[in-house]
């Protein structure tokens, strides 16, 4: 029995990991350089705030980028959390939705353009409700299908849990490299080494 559900647990990860290896080949490389190239231009800047945003996983993808960030120098947030501060015109939001459609995120990012903000959809599906309204979009493959409940919150209610594989799993685990991906760029671009991000690590855990 445990040799049985460890190779399943093995199979899973070569799986994952060849589809995160087949989607980097199909991101569009205008649409990183866009999100990149926005990036670079706020770097710097004091009054530039980075806000990320997701429900579910997906925050937590957000919440590893936002701390990537911080530590590249980047005044960097993630929604939710009680330091947040207003976010104004000239600022960068970050919405991670697979789907597109997850009502909290979409109405986060409605309430971001209308002061003036940036929006950044990373989603799979550019024609959903978040892709429509922002600025630049990255389509990060992931989900094969839309569950019959589009909206993470609603599914969590009813007590829908999906399998591994087949739906959000590959979009969270892809979208977590691919923002990993962009930190490594966001180095090179801004010359920032690994000590100075180190120096900005928190050093107060534990």
């Amino acid at each position: 029995m445990t040799s049985e559900s460890s190779g399943d647990a093995i199979r899973a990860m070569v799986e994952i990991a060849r589809f995160i290896e087949r989607a980097a080949q199909e991101i569009n490389k205008d649409e990183v350089d866009r999100l990149i190239d926005l990036l670079v231009n706020i770097y710097g800047d004091p009054s530039r705030k980075v806000l990320v945003m997701g429900a579910g996983r997906s925050g937590l993808v957000g919440k590893a980028f936002a701390m990537r960030l911080l530590h590249l120098g980047y005044n960097s947030y993630v929604l939710g959390d009680t330091i947040v501060p207003s976010v104004q015109k000239g600022d960068v939001v970050v919405a991670i939705s697979g789907s597109g459609k997850t009502k909290l995120i979409v109405t986060a990012a409605e309430a971001a353009k209308q002061v003036g903000a940036t929006v950044v959809a990373i989603t799979t599906y550019p024609e959903s409700p978040l892709g429509k309204l922002a600025d630049i979009i990255v389509r990060v493959p992931g989900r094969t299908k839309h569950s019959k409940l589009d909206d993470y919150f609603a599914r969590q209610i009813l007590g829908i849990h999906e399998p591994l594989a087949p739906l959000g799993t590959l979009f969270e685990d892809t979208t977590l490299v691919f923002l990993d991906g962009v930190i490594y760029s966001l180095m090179k671009r801004l010359k920032v080494s690994e000590e100075e991000m180190r120096n900005r690590h928190a050093n107060i855990e534990l």
